[in-house]
């Protein structure tokens, strides 16, 4: 069953007891826990997440609550721990077990905690950030008057792709996972599959050996080679679930686990095609595979490569990432990018965002010389910005433009937009964005929004503790 509270036991009382006795969260902690109990449409969005698609949610074992999930998952980007971290210091601090509601019911493994938090969506997700931002409006801790505004880029968890070595990942999952079906159908090897392992990793440590000059003479000969064992693996498997297609297991839960291991190996065939084909085209036929077409990852095909022309990483692998903050440090808008757009055209729909969310448009808009052009501005203006701090981006600046890049209201301006550059650092090293450890695409947008609302609930915990007391109770 899935509740949005739990029961409160006797023992929990007495925990209640010692914590009035002195045993109290750390500040930080605290105020965010206070903030969260009033956030009812909050725990609610969270709690519809866990029951959907249950026929009978009201009935069976009781799982996590949507307070603990939510707190949890909170917690967890707070420390930037991992899921098995997450639940050994639950289960062993006094104060975290208040923080996450668990108080003195036994915690689950650490896997539950995982199977919790994805089931929520990203959509649901945004908006509990915007409920969040919406309470810190109501509050009177943000005003929204300023706005900064940058893209980044979050990697997604993969090893530098380059041909050989997705080759190479094709022919041992591929393998992998046709041993595992003979297993799961009690056979000793699938007729016709033959293991090419050891070949293909000849092949591509033989490659990756290669100097700049053996590659120019010999990669073509090694790369057909690996090209034509990667074929005849994905042949030979989709041929082996051919002649098995009629085979069961010993018993229904067998049948289950051989129809996965089925759906698997068709996946995987399907991205082994085009590793197969993209590979071919570059290689042996010299052509330019546009960007869109290439994969990077067998693991992680919804990977975007983003060139953004920095000298220390000029390419980057993962999806880019669109933020907007506010002068005291909220994250109002983020929104993960599907490939690599220019920036300039996120100015219009950020304005609109901002004003559904403050009811008015910045009076400074702040953002890297990335994001002009001359319609940019003009949707400032028009939209009713005052002071708009965009540098101009290539050309030659007339005697007017170059005045108010030099005056004291643009440089202020700009001072303050590199503040979101200390935002993303923060975001990376203390929140755990910038590699996403999830899978998919669907949870790597959770990731990003989970390291969002843990900076926010962490900005509005201290705007409160900053207040005097009877401010705070007022709010």
């Amino acid at each position: 069953m899935r509740a949005t509270s739990r029961q409160i036991s006797f023992a929990d009382w007495e925990l209640m007891r010692q914590r009035d006795q002195g045993i109290r969260l750390e500040p930080l902690l605290e105020a965010i826990s206070g903030f969260l109990d009033d956030q009812r449409d909050v725990i609610e969005r969270v709690r519809r997440d866990l029951v959907r698609g249950l026929k009978q949610p009201d009935s069976g074992r009781h799982g996590l609550t949507a307070t603990q999930v939510l707190r949890s998952l909170v917690l967890m980007r707070l420390k930037n721990w991992d899921y098995r971290e997450l639940r050994e210091r639950i289960a062993d601090g006094l104060t975290l077990r208040q923080f996450t509601d668990f108080y003195c019911a036994p915690v689950p493994k650490h896997d539950a905690f995982q199977r919790g938090f994805i089931r929520l969506t990203p959509q649901t997700l945004r908006a509990v950030n915007d409920l969040v931002v919406r309470a810190a409006v109501e509050l009177g801790l943000e005003d929204g008057a300023k706005l900064r505004v940058d893209t980044t880029v979050v990697q997604t968890d993969i090893h530098h792709p380059t041909d050989n070595t997705l080759l190479w990942d094709v022919v041992r999952v591929v393998t992998r996972l046709v041993r595992r079906l003979a297993k799961a159908l009690e056979l000793r090897r699938i007729k016709g599959f033959c293991d090419r392992t050891r070949a293909a990793r000849r092949r591509m440590y033989e490659i990756q050996r290669m100097t700049t000059r053996q590659r120019h003479e010999q990669q073509t000969r090694t790369y057909r080679v690996l090209i034509d064992i990667a074929e005849e693996v994905v042949g030979n498997a989709r041929a082996g679930l051919e002649r098995t297609r009629t085979m069961r297991g010993k018993d229904m839960f067998a049948d289950i686990a051989i129809e996965e291991l089925r759906r698997q190996i068709e996946h995987f065939c399907g991205l082994g095609d085009r590793v197969i084909d993209q590979a071919r085209r570059r290689v042996l036929f010299g052509e330019q595979v546009a960007t869109d077409q290439k994969i990077y990852s067998i693991f992680e095909p919804h990977t975007d490569l983003i060139k953004r022309g920095k000298v220390r990483t000029p390419v980057e692998f993962g999806h880019k990432v669109f933020l907007a903050e506010s002068a005291e440090g909220l994250i109002t808008q983020y929104e993960v990018l599907k490939g690599n757009p220019p920036d300039e055209v996120h100015v219009a729909s950020s304005l609109q965002r901002h004003r559904q969310a403050f009811g008015r448009a910045p009076q400074l808009y702040g953002s890297d010389r990335g994001f002009f052009s001359e319609q940019n501005l003009a949707s400032c203006k028009h939209a009713g910005v005052k002071v708009v701090c965009i540098p101009q981006r290539g050309g030659k600046r007339t005697g007017r433009r170059e005045a108010y890049e030099k005056s004291a209201v643009f440089k202020n301006g700009q001072r303050f937009r590199a503040g979101i550059e200390g935002r993303i650092s923060v975001l990376f090293r203390g929140r755990g964005m910038k590699r996403c450890l999830a899978e998919g695409r669907d949870r790597f947008e959770l990731w990003v929004g989970a390291a969002v609302l843990a900076n926010n609930l962490m900005r509005i915990a201290a705007m409160l503790g900053a207040r005097s007391p009877r401010r705070q109770k007022a709010a």
